[in-house]
């Protein structure tokens, strides 16, 4: 069995990784905060190029933001076995539900049993699942929703 610490260390590179990985969440400025077992957060910082015509921040940016928050819930489920997989974002649905003044966070969840998903993988080679997102303003507003269903197949590409 694993010790507290060498997950929280897994966990913790899964992070540092996720961040110099996928260049286009970089562009966007999407900094990945955690990572662990079926969940994820992340935050994406107010920058003046990240910004709409009415000096909020982009509808697009919002979505970089959920789908990599998704992402790295994703990654922490299948953390044991990450590099024998292949991972894809299938579908994603979005509803924004306010203006996104300033820092925006995500809060991303597996929407199943984490260790049954990592099961099925195992034993039936793929699986699909959702995951679900909540983006916040800085001051705690929900302003945001989002679902991503992802397909998960053992071997990589």
């Amino acid at each position: 069995m694993e010790t507290f610490n060498a997950r929280t260390m897994l966990y913790d590179t899964i992070r540092t990784q996720l961040g110099r990985s996928v260049p286009f969440a970089r562009h966007a400025g999407v900094e990945i905060d955690t990572v662990g077992k079926g969940r994820a957060s992340a935050h994406l910082p107010f920058r003046p190029e990240g910004l709409n015509h009415i000096g909020t921040q982009h509808a697009a940016a919002l979505f970089a933001l959920g789908e990599t928050a998704s992402g790295a819930a994703m990654a922490g489920t299948f953390a044991p076995i990450l590099f024998e997989v292949r991972p894809v974002a299938a579908e994603a649905t979005i509803r924004y539900l306010g203006l996104a003044k300033g820092r925006v966070s995500a809060e991303a969840r597996v929407d199943a049993e984490p260790d049954a998903l990592l099961s099925t993988v195992k034993t039936e080679g793929k699986v699909r699942f959702p995951v679900v997102v909540t983006l916040k303003n800085e001051d705690g507003a929900e302003i945001g929703e989002m679902q991503v269903n992802w397909h998960v197949s053992r071997g990589r590409a």
